[in-house]
C-alpha cells in the first residue's frame, strides 16, 4: 500500500515535469528558428499564416528532439526534490530501497519511448506538410544521366539519360548474368523506354541476345517489349534520396538498398536510419543516467539541478553531433556513431547505480 502511495507520487511529479519541459523546449526551438531563418521569410514574401502553419507542422519534430532533455531535466528536478525535502531518507527507512523508490521512472521512461518511437513516424509526414505549407520544391533531381543501378535479382541496368517527369529513358543496356547451362545470360539494348500508369516499362526499338555458353548466341529485335521483372519506378532508378527527415523508418531503408544497389555509399542515410531508434531509447537511457545523479545535487538546490542539466543535455547533444559526423564521413560505422553516445551513457548510468546506497 505504501509503495503505491510512493509509485503515484513518484509517477506524478516526474510527468508534470516531464510534460512542462516536452512543451515549452519547443516553444524554445521555434524562436532560435524563427531568429535564424526570418531573412529568408521576409525575401521570399511569405505570409505569417503561412509560417505559423509551418511551424505547427514542425512542432511534432520538435517534441521528439525535447524528449531526451525533459527526461533529463525532470528526472534530476524529481529526484533532487525528493532527497533534499528527505522523503528518498523517509523511504529508505521503511523499508523501501532507492531502486525500489525510483521505478515508477524507468517504467515510465519505457513507455515515453514507445510515444517517441511513434512521434518518429509522424514527423516525416508532418516534415512533407511542412515542406507544402512553405511552397518548396522537392529536393530530388528530375533528370539524371549517364549511370548504373543494379536490380535485388542481379540485373545491371546502364542508363544514358532518364527523365522522371516524363518516365522515358533514352539509351538502355540491361544485362542478366546466366547460370550455364540452364539459363543462359541476357543483354538487352533499347534506344527508348517508357513507363506507364500501370507500373509497367515498354521498351523501344531494340534487341535481346541470349547467351548460352560454348559459343552459343541466339538475337531478337523487337519494336515493342515489355519485361516481366522491370518493375522498378522512375524514382527508385533515380536512386537520389529525399531529404533524411521526410522519410519514415522503412523508406530510409528501401533508398539505402537502391542506393547500394547503385554503387554509392549512403553513410548519412545509414546513421539517420539508425538515429531514428537511438534518439527515442534515449529518453530511457537518460532517465536511467539522471536518477543516481540526482541524489548527489541536494546541496546546490535547484539552481545546482538546473546547472547539471543542462550541462548534460550540451554534453549528450553534442556527442550525437560529433558522433554522427563521424558516422557520415566513414570515420565509424554508422551503426556505431548512432549508438554510441547511448553506449556511452548507458555505461555511466550502470556506473552511478552501482555507487548509490540502496
Amino acid at each position: 500500500m505504501v509503495t503505491r502511495i510512493l509509485d503515484r507520487h513518484v509517477g506524478r511529479e516526474f510527468l508534470r515535469l516531464f510534460t512542462l519541459f516536452a512543451l515549452a523546449a519547443p516553444l524554445l526551438f521555434i524562436l532560435m528558428d524563427i531568429t535564424d531563418h526570418l531573412d529568408t521569410y521576409l525575401d521570399r514574401g511569405l505570409p505569417p499564416g503561412k509560417v505559423a502553419l509551418s511551424y505547427l507542422y514542425q512542432f511534432p519534430l520538435f517534441v521528439l528532439y525535447a524528449f531526451p532533455i525533459a527526461a533529463l531535466i525532470a528526472t534530476i528536478f524529481t529526484v533532487n526534490g525528493m532527497t533534499r525535502h528527505s522523503e528518498v531518507a523517509a523511504a529508505k527507512a521503511g523499508g523501501v530501497s532507492f531502486y525500489r523508490l525510483l521505478l515508477p521512472l524507468p517504467v515510465l521512461g519505457v513507455g515515453l519511448t514507445v510515444v517517441a518511437l511513434g512521434l518518429s513516424e509522424l514527423v516525416p509526414v508532418t516534415t512533407r506538410l511542412r515542406a507544402q505549407a512553405l511552397g518548396e520544391k522537392g529536393r530530388m533531381r528530375s533528370a539524371r544521366t549517364d549511370f548504373v543501378y543494379r536490380a535485388r535479382d542481379g540485373r545491371v541496368f546502364a542508363v544514358r539519360r532518364l527523365d522522371v517527369e516524363s518516365g522515358r529513358i533514352h539509351g538502355l543496356w540491361v544485362e542478366r548474368e546466366g547460370a550455364e547451362p540452364v539459363v543462359p545470360a541476357v543483354h538487352v539494348v533499347a534506344q527508348e523506354a517508357q513507363y506507364d500508369s500501370t507500373g509497367r516499362w515498354t521498351l523501344e526499338k531494340g534487341y535481346v541476345r541470349l547467351l548460352a555458353g560454348a559459343g552459343q548466341e541466339r538475337t531478337f529485335r523487337f519494336g515493342r517489349l515489355q519485361p516481366l521483372r522491370f518493375t522498378e519506378t522512375p524514382e527508385q532508378l533515380l536512386a537520389e534520396p529525399k531529404d533524411p527527415d521526410e522519410m519514415r523508418y522503412t523508406e530510409l531503408g528501401s533508398f539505402i538498398d537502391i542506393i547500394e544497389r547503385s554503387g554509392g555509399r549512403p553513410l548519412e542515410l545509414l546513421v539517420k536510419r539508425a538515429q531514428k531508434i537511438s534518439i527515442p531509447i534515449a529518453t530511457l537511457i537518460i532517465i536511467l543516467f539522471a536518477a543516481p545523479l540526482a541524489t548527489s545535487t541536494q546541496r546546490g538546490g535547484p539552481a545546482y539541478g538546473v546547472g547539471i542539466s543542462l550541462a548534460i543535455t550540451i554534453l549528450y547533444l553534442g556527442l550525437f553531433r560529433i558522433a554522427g559526423a563521424a558516422g557520415t564521413t566513414g570515420a565509424l560505422p554508422p551503426m556505431l556513431a548512432a549508438w554510441l553516445p547511448n553506449g556511452i551513457f548507458i555505461f555511466s548510468a550502470v556506473i552511478l547505480l552501482s555507487r548509490v546506497r540502496t
